[in-house]
């Protein structure tokens, strides 16, 4: 049960909460969200749809949140029901009827009209079901049937746990992001990804279609259309004299798809874009560096873990959202790493348009790893563990069907995100959590979008692979590790310095924290002396981006800049921006 709000908590819709356009890089003129006040029970595993739901529950909001109104914990022998009705509007007669969920967790079984519609496995990334056959005039009904096993299953799950401790945190079970409708003609399309190119200042577009013919693709600089071209299935589109987006300029061009279909247009799409690249090169002395648009650029990061108090895994208002960003960009950073969690895609959005860039980590999964293995010998720098078939077993890997999932996961995410400006990195496994074959699947990520850093192997166990010498550490002194001819040296962990602020704190008696310090004077000292003693002497020997630990507390883990309910800022923030202004080549 929640022991604090965030200082949003007061701002939830209750009527409909986090109504806002929820696919801001696809937007259709038409939609219909469905979030709001479900019946909701919690059943036997197995058990036919209860004949009487026993409770409400505010959706998006899982029920073992404050938001949700409910505060209970399915386990691995329970399934969840929710129900609702609602109306199409008249407006859409003849049109094809979309369901979209934007993620639930885990096992996803939909119904309308008491029909079975289909079933979704994995509980992070946004599926949808076209339901036009299912619907009848009037008021129909939507039924969803959800199993999580949480830390019961070999799943991707990250930190969900039913028995919080340590780093692992309360589950955020069965749906937990935005349920909304959409309606589109028959013909219509259904996928698209893009790549700017700034080198030849054009913009890469690839599509795919239910029955369309060809796409009109127009791109728009400041309310003009400066370039417009023709596209089957894909092709190169003209970006004349681009202007570069950046932290420091996100500009953001705009982009009109229209689709056609035996020559008449069928469906209309608004997207977005950056022009920015990614890429590596070496400087004066050798070192590889991480550029930006050709430029050595330094990533200044925060671990981003996208919790709160009162919403889980969930941010309770778009407004939430925003506040994380524009803080810490406030503060000097200019990246995060959202941390083994995949957010709603208007927190993309917002850092696209804010200008913040984003390492993405994949969710881990398996069961939990050996502490000798994952967590002594990567502290006392015995970091190479080979990660294949023969050490299945240490990694906790052996179970292929969860490999499997895993790798689908991480595909799938892969996709929904690709068009994102702001995502420069993809992080498949994290400190060994169910690490296996991290070098294989790092290049094999690297294949499949070569715009991207990839971190293959963030912090301990590294297998060589792509792009990064990637290095964790907290309480002992950070140490320069062997140049790579190949590959940068980031620190991807470090820090997590802590503070409990009295009235702001989850559970003062259970908090806990690498270091604890009493007050923002002391707290801000040992944050600014960590960087002058220990972090800036590494930047000229090879050092080129960081990750400190982290935006905010999360539940017992009181390392934040910000308290968990994020009305306190702990650490004195002209100290914080003067470290980041001296954070750089």
């Amino acid at each position: 049960m929640s022991r604090i709000k965030s200082k949003f908590f007061d701002q939830v819709d209750r009527n409909c909460p986090l109504n806002d356009y929820p696919r801001p890089q696809f937007v259709r003129s038409d939609w219909l969200c469905l979030n709001g006040e479900y019946d909701f029970a919690i059943v036997k595993k197995g058990s036919p749809e209860p004949p009487k739901y026993d409770c409400k529950i505010l959706v998006p909001f899982a029920p073992e949140c404050k938001l949700s109104g409910v505060e209970k914990h399915p386990d691995e022998n329970q399934e969840m029901w929710y129900r609702r009705a609602f109306t199409i509007p008249s407006k859409w007669s003849g049109k094809d009827i979309l369901l979209h969920f934007e993620a639930v967790d885990w096992q996803t079984t939909v119904y309308i009209n008491d029909k079975e519609v289909g079933k979704h496995i994995g509980g992070y990334n946004p599926f949808e079901f076209n339901i036009t056959e299912y619907l009848q005039d009037g008021e129909n009904v939507l039924t969803v049937k959800v199993y999580d096993p949480t830390d019961s299953g070999l799943q991707t799950r990250g930190k969900q746990t039913h028995a919080t401790h340590g780093f692992y945190y309360t589950a955020t079970s069965g749906i937990w992001q935005t349920v909304w409708l959409e309606p589109v003609e028959k013909s219509h399309v259904t996928y698209f990804k893009f790549v700017p190119d700034i080198d030849k200042e054009e913009l890469y577009f690839y599509f795919t279609g239910l029955n369309v013919d060809y796409v009109n693709v127009s791109v728009i600089k400041d309310d003009e259309v400066i370039s417009e071209k023709k596209i089957e299935l894909d092709g190169t589109i003209s970006v004349p004299n681009p202007i570069l987006w950046s932290p420091e300029n996100p500009y953001l061009y705009d982009l009109k798809i229209e689709a056609y279909k035996d020559d008449k247009l069928v469906d209309t799409i608004k997207s977005y874009f950056g022009m920015r690249k990614y890429s590596l090169e070496k400087d004066s002395d050798g070192y590889m560096r991480l550029c930006l648009n050709n430029k050595p650029y330094f990533q200044k990061g925060l671990l981003d873990q996208g919790y709160w108090p009162d919403g889980g895994m969930t941010a309770p208002t778009d407004e939430a959202l925003i506040y994380d960003v524009q803080k810490m960009k406030d503060l000097g950073f200019n990246m995060l790493r959202k941390h083994i969690k995949r957010e709603c895609n208007r927190w993309y959005y917002h850092c696209d348009r804010l200008g913040m860039l984003v390492w993405q980590d994949m969710i881990s999964g398996s069961d939990y790893v050996n502490v000798f293995w994952c967590g002594v010998l990567p502290t006392i720098n015995i970091r190479k563990v080979d990660d294949t078939e023969k050490n299945f077993a240490r990694f906790k890997r052996t179970d292929i069907d969860a490999r499997n999932e895993f790798k689908q996961q991480l595909y799938e995410m892969i996709d929904g995100l690709y068009s994102s400006t702001s995502i420069c990195c993809w992080v498949p496994f994290n400190e060994a959590w169910g690490q296996f074959d991290a070098k294989r699947i790092g290049c094999a990520v690297k294949c499949y979008d070569a715009s991207r850093f990839v971190d293959h192997a963030s912090g301990w166990h590294d297998q060589g692979g792509p792009d990064f010498v990637s290095i964790h550490r907290y309480i002992l002194p950070v140490f320069l590790p062997k140049k790579d001819e190949r590959r940068p040296f980031v620190l991807s962990e470090y820090g997590g310095y802590s503070r409990i602020i009295d009235g702001n704190v989850w559970d003062k008696k259970k908090s806990f924290g690498y270091m604890m310090f009493r007050s923002e004077k002391s707290l801000t000292n040992a944050f600014v002396r960590l960087h002058e003693k220990q972090i800036f002497p590494l930047i000229k020997k090879g050092l080129s981006a960081t990750v400190y630990t982290q935006i905010s507390d999360v539940e017992w883990e009181v390392n934040g800049i910000v308290t968990y309910d994020r009305k306190i800022v702990k650490l004195d923030e002209k100290a914080v921006k003067e470290v980041n202004r001296k954070l750089t080549y």
